[in-house]
């Protein structure tokens, strides 16, 4: 019988193998053009996915994509560059900088191949006139603790950018765009994915502003001011520049949960997808998958063991405490408690792309006795959780798991085994 981590970790590696572009992105290569083949990009995958698409096309071609720092990997004819992440720096400007110039004044024989994937947002950053790379540093880490999910962010950042939201694909035209996308966004939205560089845009400036409200968030003003201000919107639906931009999910989080669950079958579990875009808070997230890890434990229902839930998605934290952790270890603390030790019953939560909010592990797992170990070594796992404490708390436990980037991104992945 396979030990519960490590039917775990296997679990986890099928859903990012499913994700991986080398798998994926030769069923989605266009015809080749008459004119210029251009590759650009942005995300946590930009590399992997140029690596792989150079390696499908005979073609000539030339390009830049930018990824975060320690997700490079070795290409050809495409420049890769490294930048900040979550967090934009002025490597990721340059890069965008770079990559507008690179597919301005094209013609209509020329073709852009858009490689975009989570993490986009904060690595192709071009502030609009009027507002400084430092603001957009402060907005960013205001966003990304008061708990706003990742379409209120990326409505922001849209409307605070030159090249999102639409933009880049208004500054390719008139060649084709094509754009490949690996999705991190619950829905697989494209105009979602890495703010929609290349899609059309439905989200205004009046709904930024009562986002930024929603969280009471009030500084840097120069943003503030430039959101009330009159500006140009973003290109909408329906906008002639979109008719020659056409669009591709090559990789999505569903499809890594299908590959999991064919993994736990081949182990001898029966699995149960409950969904690839469960969002909330993370902590409340756990109330509820507790819940139905109960149900399983006394009544069977809706699936009877030996089986393994599964979900994807992107919850959220509300950080109010000092501790260290990425979403998955709130959830994960916040199940461990829920579970309060519940015979035969291991879980797993990571993100796809191997880092857990800001930290250096991909996810962690939890066992029947994790509460036990905790409290005979000193720690308070209902402390730590108010504290924001994840990190620590699997840290002490040796429970942590550390993959490195995985040089991909379909967003969180959770798996709770319930033995017979």
């Amino acid at each position: 019988m396979m030990n519960r981590r490590d039917l775990l970790r296997d679990l986890f590696d099928a859903a990012v193998q499913a994700a991986l572009p080398k798998h994926t992105i030769k069923e989605y290569l266009p015809d080749p053009p008459k004119g210029r083949t251009i590759v650009v990009g942005c995300g946590k995958a930009a590399a992997t996915m140029a690596k792989a698409f150079e390696e499908c096309w005979e073609h000539p071609l030339e390009g830049i994509v930018v990824t975060p720092y320690g997700h490079s990997v070795p290409t050809v004819r495409v420049k890769v560059v490294e930048a900040s992440h979550p967090v934009p720096d002025s490597a990721g400007m340059q890069a965008a900088l770079n990559i507008q110039a690179l597919v301005t004044n094209l013609t209509p024989d020329d073709l852009v191949v858009f490689l975009v994937s989570g993490g986009g947002s904060s690595l192709l950053t071009l502030p609009a006139k009027g507002i400084s790379l430092d603001d957009k540093k402060i907005l960013n880490t205001k966003l990304l603790q008061c708990g706003a999910n990742i379409r209120e962010m990326n409505c922001v950042r849209k409307h605070l950018s030159r090249i999102k939201g639409g933009r880049l694909a208004e500054t390719i035209w008139p060649a084709q765009c094509v754009t490949l996308a690996i999705s991190d966004i619950p829905g697989d939205d494209l105009s979602v994915i890495a703010s929609g560089p290349s899609e059309p845009d439905e989200t205004t400036f009046e709904e930024a502003l009562a986002i930024l409200s929603k969280y009471h968030i009030d500084e840097p003003r120069s943003i503030i001011e430039f959101l009330t201000s009159s500006n140009p919107e973003t290109p909408k639906p329906g906008n002639p520049i979109f008719r020659r931009v056409n669009s591709h999910l090559i990789s999505t989080p569903q499809r890594s949960l299908e590959a999991a669950a064919t993994a736990a079958r081949q182990h001898g579990f029966t699995p149960l997808i409950l969904g690839d875009a469960i969002e909330g808070e993370a902590r409340e997230v756990a109330r509820v998958l507790a819940g139905i890890t109960k149900q399983v434990v006394r009544h069977g229902q809706p699936i009877p063991r030996p089986c393994v839930l599964l979900s994807g998605g992107e919850t959220t934290v509300t950080v109010n405490g000092n501790g260290r952790g990425g979403r998955n270890a709130e959830f994960l603390l916040s199940l461990a408690i829920e579970l309060n030790g519940l015979h035969g019953v291991w879980a797993f939560a990571g993100d796809t792309d191997g880092i857990d909010g800001t930290e250096d592990n991909a996810g962690a797992f939890i066992t029947p006795d994790s509460l036990k170990r905790a409290r005979e070594i000193g720690l308070d796992a209902k402390r730590m959780l108010a504290d924001n404490d994840g990190y620590s708390f699997f840290a002490k436990l040796d429970d942590l798991l550390i993959t490195g980037p995985t040089l991909t991104n379909v967003n969180d992945f959770r798996a709770i085994v319930i033995d017979q």
